[in-house]
């Protein structure tokens, strides 16, 4: 029998028909393209042109029959019937990986998390974009969701209902050094002590985690995960205690990383958290619960290392020891996830219908980005943040006004605050053209 285990493949798909949906064709070429045995948990799609789309999909291998993700989760679509204006709600979306300028090293896009924040009533977020170690700093108005439930969100499978706080399980990998293991300890009763976090238990792991950071083809960062067995047992003994699981181990990095990576001035794509959101994905696929991954050093080498004065981008992580803090607080009040359609049509539930508008790098595909075409949401992709993407939004076909393309965050916020308002946000730049006056002809003068 195979392990159960999270790895990437890679290939190739035709470019989309011009007629019929974009997600259905999707689905169909990237069942065809998986592994026997083998279950899509994310897909990116890295480059395309006038000829294929270059695709990069994380997959999940199971053992048996237990522990499986449903066949098709992550491709099901369900179209919203209509949009939500009583509140405007964004949802701003930094892919794990890919070297964003903004976004890519620790917690570095909070404080434009912060800025979309006060143009609307709820911003959503997942933990690339506010995780900074020890630090989190995250909007008080915002959803901390992981990646891949954002992804069904806008998907129209799953909703989010807001909660007051969530009973944190912690797993700790089985350390070699009780430094590492006392210091996440540590973490636990510093923020029960300091913001009252729920944490029912601690549970040090008897089999670690194996994950191992790579890169693709494409230079986006990603990798494996394996030695499944021993988590998902203590998730299922311990379900009925818990709302929410945060995750502290070691990920297997060549020491070298460290130093090629702190002394890039922000160059090198961060190799860890490509495989953090590939274990993450998985778990909240398998358990719909919040989850998040904060990396424990490897050893007191790591910790030793002299990286003197950082890129700014940087600087959250050299300065901090437990990397589990950022994770506590943004799971404490994660929202809870509902897949029930009754139960999304609760008020008080967060679905499709209720997302005003997209926030993304530009040249970002992804499924949120397609999910967004079909269900007619808004989307501004913001060519600042810079990243290794390279695919042209435009090329896609958006309805007239759906997509917009901005310059950088500070003009996202603006075109945000018109499309709060109700107004074109062309009609607040200039010049302003004429909107053309077009004649028909009737239909006698057709037949004459």
């Amino acid at each position: 029998m195979k392990p159960v285990r999270v790895s990437e493949i890679e290939f190739e798909l035709p470019l989309p028909p011009g007629q019929g949906s974009i997600l259905d064709w999707l689905a169909r070429g990237t069942a065809e393209r998986l592994p026997d045995g083998e279950e899509l948990v994310r897909l990116v799609i890295t480059e395309s042109n006038h000829d294929v789309y270059q695709c990069e999909a994380t997959t999940f291998q199971a053992a048996g029959d237990s522990h499986r993700i449903p066949s098709g989760l992550a491709m099901a679509f369900r179209k919203r019937l209509s949009e939500n204006t009583g509140r405007f709600n964004v949802a701003m979306l930094i892919p794990t990986g890919i070297g964003a300028a903004i976004g890519g090293h620790a917690g570095d896009a909070t404080p434009v998390a912060q800025l979309l924040a006060s143009t609307c009533d709820t911003l959503i977020i997942h933990p690339n974009v506010v995780n900074a170690s020890d630090i989190n700093e995250m909007p008080a108005n915002a959803l901390y969701v992981e990646g891949s439930v954002l992804c069904r969100l806008f998907m129209g499978t799953v909703g989010l209902q807001p909660v007051r706080s969530n009973r944190v399980l912690v797993l700790i990998h089985p350390h070699s050094d009780r430094v590492f293991s006392d210091l996440a300890v540590n973490a636990v009763n510093a923020a029960r002590s300091s913001y009252g976090l729920n944490c029912p238990r601690i549970i040090e792991m008897e089999r670690p985690l194996v994950m191992s950071p790579d890169y693709t083809g494409s230079a986006r960062a990603a990798g494996s995960v394996e030695g499944f067995d021993h988590l998902f047992y203590l998730l299922d003994k311990h379900r009925e205690e818990y709302d929410a699981v945060a995750i502290a181990s070691v990920i297997s990095t060549p020491l070298h990383y460290y130093s090629d990576y702190f002394w890039s001035d922000g160059s090198i794509v961060n190799p860890w958290g490509g495989v953090e959101s590939m274990l993450t994905h998985t778990i909240s696929s398998l358990y719909d619960l919040p989850s998040a991954h904060a990396p424990m050093l490897e050893s007191q080498d790591v910790l030793d290392i002299e990286t003197g004065i950082v890129d700014p981008r940087m600087a959250a992580e050299v300065i901090s020891v437990s990397f589990l803090q950022c994770v506590l607080k943004g799971l404490q009040r994660s929202p809870r996830i509902i897949v029930d359609p009754e139960a999304m049509r609760e008020p008080n539930v967060l679905t499709a219908r209720d997302i005003s508008c997209l926030v993304i790098p530009d040249q970002c595909l992804g499924l949120p980005t397609f999910a967004a075409l079909e269900q007619g949401i808004p989307v501004i992709a913001v060519k600042e943040n810079r990243n290794l993407m390279k695919n042209d939004l435009t090329a896609l076909p958006w309805a007239k006004g759906q997509l917009h393309i901005v310059e950088n965050y500070w003009e996202a916020a603006g075109v945000l605050g018109a499309l709060r308002a109700g107004i074109d946000p062309l009609a607040a730049r200039r010049p302003l053209g004429s909107v053309s006056v077009e004649k028909t002809r009737t239909a006698t003068s057709v037949t004459e």
